[in-house]
């Protein structure tokens, strides 16, 4: 199984291709974000004019979206919740891209400090995630810089089972980010940020529920940002057919989860099906695979034991591959470590 089966079962692949990301049946309306534990309404915001479908694009699946863009190291952290009880939502699909130091996208012909310049092909700092237990992704990246007429921003989307839930943008206090800016190259060599908040296009008509928090943590030399979003959901009901299984099987949560390095995965089968079950580490690299051949209809669960299979305890993304005579079928969920 490659990384492209992978993707499919978490619903990246295949079935990026037939729910576009404008024209997904789920629309971003139902976007909130929670901050001091209660649920405040945020609007949608558009993908922007660089968005990229990397639906097929397997290497997209990490954490680290540098590749080899310079700047000021930073770690994001989206934590989703659910707009109904402000609980964690495990298992959701979020994306995260912005410009590099310099204001430009990868992937696009686009003007930044140093005028135009094409990046067609590139995807650096873009990259997907799956939350954990806790409902929380993390990106290493770098501080994305500003260009003419943005304020500085990142962008981001969250889907469930493939249903696209939510599209917006974050941003950041004004004084640490343009602390961040004098403080480091490139960026000093272009001054504070030029655009307001009160002046973007995006946040001019509120941005206090969008503002991500910005901080530098001395221990790792790099700043750290953090925002928690809502979701509704409850909204369209679509994510929960779980479109990417065919109605073949029912993957269910491991348990125990949090783990403390051995956990049981459930699920149930329609028919008789050889099944496979992968586990990836959060860079996208399959590190193990257990095989079950001739499974019959009905309840089963595989006991995982993260030492026996050779791997160190952690997070991984677990997929069950279903193959039987109505075709191959494939879902992804997160495990997490205590």
């Amino acid at each position: 199984m490659n990384r492209k089966d992978f993707l499919r079962g978490l619903g990246i692949a295949g079935l990026g291709l037939a729910m576009p990301m404008e024209k997904s049946l789920a629309r971003a309306k139902n976007l909130k974000i929670a901050t001091g534990g209660s649920c405040t309404l945020i609007p949608s915001e558009t993908t922007g004019p660089y968005p990229l479908d990397l639906s097929n694009n397997a290497a997209m699946f990490r954490q680290d979206i540098r590749e080899s863009q310079a700047g000021a190291l930073t770690k994001v952290t989206l934590k989703i919740i659910s707009t109904n009880d402000c609980e964690p939502i495990q298992n959701a699909r979020v994306d995260l891209w912005h410009c590099n130091a310099y204001g430009y996208y990868s992937g696009y012909t686009t003007s930044g400090q140093n005028g135009s310049i094409n990046y067609a092909g590139q995807t650096w700092l873009r990259g997907i995630q799956m939350t954990d237990a806790n409902g929380e992704v993390a990106f290493t990246t770098i501080f994305p810089g500003w260009y003419s007429g943005r304020v500085t921003h990142m962008h981001f989307q969250i889907f469930l089972s493939s249903v696209l839930q939510a599209t917006s943008q974050l941003t950041f206090p004004v004084a640490e980010k343009n602390a961040l800016y004098a403080a480091n190259t490139p960026y000093s060599a272009y001054g504070a940020d030029p655009t307001s908040l009160a002046s973007d296009n995006i946040f001019s008509n509120g941005y206090a529920v969008q503002l991500a928090t910005l901080t530098y943590n001395s221990a790792t030399s790099s700043y750290e940002c953090f925002m928690e979003v809502a979701i509704n959901a409850l909204s369209t009901g679509l994510w929960s057919l779980e479109p990417e299984t065919g109605g073949q099987f029912k993957l269910k949560q491991n348990y125990p989860n949090p783990h403390k390095g051995r956990t049981t995965i459930p699920f149930s089968l329609t028919n008789t099906s050889d099944v496979v079950i992968s586990l990836w580490d959060l860079t996208g690299k399959k590190v193990a695979e257990v095989v079950q051949n001739d499974l019959s209809e009905g309840e089963h669960a595989i006991n995982i034991d993260l030492q026996g299979l050779g791997i160190p305890v952690g997070n991984y993304a677990y997929q069950l591959q279903v193959s039987n005579s109505n075709g191959v079928f494939r879902q992804c969920k997160m495990m997490t470590a205590q």
